[in-house]
């Protein structure tokens, strides 16, 4: 406790004076001529915290003297914290009061303007991560605001309770400054999408011995808050520097608003640490004047990230639209698909019934007569008949194979009984046969395809069983780089190739070659053979 004694000459009491004592720290009681004319509620601890206002008096008769009056002013302090006593100033109140309510307007409103943004905000913020936890940085904004909110009440609370004392009271406030910088550093982090594990464990670690430091000594801890305000400044500074980097490399607009927001106030708390730290003298702290900065650059940020969103949803819903168009596009192929290919089983089911009806009875009435044939004596006629009865077998088997078989039956499948049944009938006719069969496996050409390819070999097999008088005939099938090849070749007494022929073979071969987009060529000569080629689509 101190007391201070000042006096001043009053020349005219006629009119009131004005009495401005600027500064007080912490409690204090006022005395003019001998009157009391202010007390704080606690000159002793737990002491009243005054020194957050000018304190403005105006005097009058009978209080006011003409001549000498003096002030008495008790100052209530603790050596640790920075007690004293400022300037007082007396005069006109037109001159004195202006003074005092910018002294006010400096030193408590736009402290306690800071502290309703920040309530404010940090509730706001409080309640997006509450809606939105995923997004862990407004949560970790929300608890930076609310923890310098605890922290600004040093500048506008007039008293410390519930806190016991003084020193209680000055460790709680290093605390939460040093967790309010450790808070504001994590969301900077998440605000960049990074995790530091190492970082943040320290952090969480240094701010857990600060607040155990203030529960088990108090005293020690209020009386040292200098040490916790500095590590809390450096956390503070590094984030803002390490972000403002970051927001440079990166150039997204948020991220360099906000970075331009938090450098002004960054510096402005340069003042307010040399005048904490008593390298410069002064009795107004300046960080609460560039709050609003803080303000402007946290909206934009919201609201940036808001409009980022909302295009994201309007680009998935225009994706989305687009999507359903493909679907309901692909739904209704594959429903057109889907009827087409109804309408084709049906059609193959009733070629199957028909196919089957011919095998059992037309079928089996061909090989009754030829039975019946070969067991009757021989004649000319009988022998012509037989062949002719075989033939319609052969072409009766033919489509009975290549319908009867299902769709995704590949050609080395239909070539394998073809086959069978040619080698038969050729040993039949001493010809010796050979084969070439190239890339059939997995080549699937459809039923009607199928049945064209195998009557063209059919056909040629059929000119070399009747007309070549051949020994050997070769057949080729090679499917290579999408294109079909088939040869059929004899060493039999072949004929003129400018020779006219009237028979249908030739004419049939053609038009199946056509039919199946195919080239069809023959070679021939007499004494050579004949070698007949179809080249065709895959």
């Amino acid at each position: 406790m101190v007391w201070y004694r000042l006096h001043w000459d009053q020349d005219n009491t006629d009119r009131p004076t004005a009495l401005l004592v600027n500064y007080v720290s912490l409690a204090s009681a006022m005395y003019v001529n001998g009157s009391l004319v202010y007390r704080d509620p606690q000159l002793v601890e737990p002491l009243s915290r005054s020194w957050t206002k000018p304190r403005y008096f105006l005097l009058d008769k009978p209080l006011l003297r003409q001549g000498r009056n003096t002030l008495l002013v008790r100052v209530s302090g603790l050596a640790a914290y920075q007690p004293g006593f400022g300037t007082v100033e007396v005069g006109d109140p037109a001159v004195v009061h202006p003074r005092f309510l910018d002294g006010v307007r400096w030193r408590y409103d736009l402290q306690m303007l800071d502290q309703m943004v920040t309530l404010v905000f940090g509730g706001l913020f409080g309640i997006i991560w509450l809606l939105r936890r995923k997004d862990s940085s407004y949560g970790w904004y929300a608890l930076s605001t609310l923890l310098s909110f605890v922290y600004g009440l040093n500048y506008t609370a007039e008293s410390i309770w519930p806190l016991p004392s003084t020193d209680a009271w000055e460790a709680v406030n290093a605390a939460a400054y040093l967790a309010a910088g450790s808070s504001f550093a994590v969301f900077l982090l998440r605000y960049v999408d990074r995790r530091w594990p190492r970082v943040e464990w320290g952090l969480l670690a240094i701010n857990l011995v600060s607040f155990a430091a203030v529960i088990v000594a108090p005293t020690p801890s209020g009386i040292h808050r200098g040490w916790w305000f500095a590590v809390g400044g450096l956390i503070y500074y590094a984030a803002t520097f390490g972000f403002a980097w970051h927001a440079v490399h990166k150039r997204r607009t948020d991220h360099l608003v906000l970075s331009a927001c938090l450098m002004i106030p960054l510096l402005v708390s340069i003042h307010d640490f040399l005048l904490y730290y008593g390298v410069i003298r002064s009795d107004r702290y300046l960080l609460a004047v560039t709050s609003p900065l803080t303000v402007v650059g946290m909206g934009f940020a919201l609201a940036y990230r808001f409009a980022v969103a909302m295009r994201r949803v309007e680009g998935f819903n225009l994706e989305l639209k687009q999507e359903v168009d493909a679907a309901t596009r692909q739904l209704g192929d594959t429903l057109t698909r889907e009827h087409s290919l109804a309408i084709e089983n049906l059609r193959i089911g009733e070629r199957l019934n028909l196919v089957r009806d011919l095998h059992d009875g037309f079928g089996g009435s061909l090989v009754g007569a030829i039975t019946s044939l070969e067991r009757a004596p021989p004649s000319p006629v009988g022998e012509h008949t037989i062949a002719v009865l075989r033939e319609l077998r052969d072409d009766l088997r033919l489509i009975v194979d290549t319908t009867t078989y299902e769709q995704a039956t590949d050609l080395a499948s239909f070539m394998a009984t073809f086959r069978h049944r040619w080698d038969q009938r050729l040993e039949l006719a001493n010809i010796d046969s050979q084969w070439q069969l190239d890339g059939l496996d997995g080549l699937y050409l459809g039923p009607a395809r199928s049945l064209d390819l195998m009557r063209f070999l059919q056909e040629a097999l059929t000119n070399v069983l009747k007309h070549s008088r051949a020994r050997h005939a070769t057949t080729a099938i090679v499917c290579d780089r999408g294109r079909l090849r088939i040869a059929v070749s004899d060493d039999g007494v072949g004929f003129d190739e400018g020779r006219k022929t009237t028979g249908a073979g030739l004419a049939s071969l053609r038009a199946r070659a056509t039919r199946l987009n195919g080239a069809f060529q023959r070679t021939t000569a007499p004494g050579q053979g004949v070698s007949l080629s179809l080249d065709m689509p895959a």
